[in-house]
Formats: C-alpha cells, sequence, structure tokens
C-alpha cells in the first residue's frame, strides 16, 4: 500500500496488524482517483471509517485542502497518525478517534460541510446504508459534493436514497465495488 501520485508520491503507508482492517487495494484507489480526476484539488474530506487513512492522504497529495478521518480503532488511529507523519501530510489532517455515527451528528451541529466523504466501512453489516441514513438525518455534503461507498460486490444499495442519488457503480473484481453518490438536486438543474 502506498501514495501513489503527488506531494507523496511512493510513500509506502503502513497497516494495523491483524485482519480487522481492510485497506483499499492500490488498483482499487488508482482507478477511483482517475475517476475524480482533479476535482478533488482544494476540497475538503471527511473519512469515515478511515482503517489506515489511505483514501484521505491519497486526496491530501493530491491537493485536497484538509481532510478529517474517523475510526473508533485505537490500533487504526495509531496507524492513521503515523502515515499521516510519514507522507508529511499530519498539518492538512485532523484524527479522530470516535463512534462515526456520534461524529456525523456533532459535524453537523458545528454546520460543518464536506465535498468528499469516503465511506469505507467493514463489509457484510449494512454500514453503507446506515451511513446513507445519517447523513440524511444530519447532511454534511456540500452543493457539489460526493459520497464515495466502498462496500462488499454483494452489497445492494439504492441507486436512490432521499436526497441522494447514484452517480456511478463500479465493481473490481469478485470481492469489491464503489459506488458514488451526489445530491438529487444536482441532477436536476441539467
Amino acid at each position: 500500500m502506498r501514495i501513489i501520485t503527488g506531494s507523496a508520491r511512493r510513500a509506502k503507508l503502513k497497516a494495523p496488524k491483524g485482519q480487522n482492517t481492510r485497506p483499499t487495494a492500490d488498483r482499487i484507489k488508482e482507478s477511483l482517483f482517475n475517476i475524480l480526476g482533479s476535482f478533488i484539488y482544494d476540497k475538503n474530506v471527511l473519512d469515515l471509517f478511515s482503517g489506515t487513512g489511505n483514501l484521505s492522504l491519497e486526496a491530501l497529495s493530491r491537493g485536497a485542502n484538509h481532510a478529517i478521518m474517523v475510526d473508533c480503532s485505537l490500533d487504526s488511529i495509531s496507524t492513521i497518525k503515523f502515515n499521516a507523519t510519514h507522507t508529511k501530510l499530519i498539518d492538512k489532517s485532523t484524527i479522530l478517534k470516535a463512534d462515526v455515527f456520534a461524529t456525523i451528528k456533532k459535524l453537523h451541529l458545528k454546520q460543518t460541510k464536506f465535498d468528499i466523504i469516503f465511506c469505507d466501512p467493514p463489509y457484510h453489516q449494512d454500514l453503507c446504508l446506515k451511513v446513507l441514513q445519517m447523513l440524511h438525518e444530519y447532511p454534511l455534503l456540500t452543493e457539489d459534493g460526493i459520497i464515495i461507498m466502498e462496500h462488499a460486490i454483494e452489497d445492494k444499495l439504492p441507486s436512490d436514497f432521499h436526497q441522494y442519488t447514484l452517480l456511478r457503480n463500479q465493481k473490481y473484481g469478485s470481492t469489491t465495488q464503489i459506488s458514488i453518490y451526489e445530491l438529487k438536486s444536482n441532477k436536476s438543474e441539467d
């Protein structure tokens, strides 16, 4: 696992020991960031179930403005801090050891908005749907923002969910897919 391009290009990232963290594979990450292209530049990022910080650190390396990385695991938080320091992106990072759902509520109360929300929870626990529901109740997305969800190939996420609509779905191999959501209002203006 490494940073693919940008200011921290080729920096190797550490992962927590054991099987509790499943970092996004480099080939999936590269494909995702090719889809995002220059959209990433100067954006504010929220990374839920951050694990290693892999996605946020890639975004920061490519010019994102700031990233808040949230995970409830002490091992993951320690790893994220190491990776953010190692890549020299710590000054653009806020790392929170916290429950994802409680954090969504707190950020909403502070009226914090994000251009990109990454969500890569443990597979097979319906957590993507729960996050979408929380983001419906406690919106955090900017008007032109997107939610990027990495989930198991078997998980079927809706094409429309309250104010969100599926912009793109991409399958990777036999285990993973990425679903990208945007606000419905963006579609109706076209």
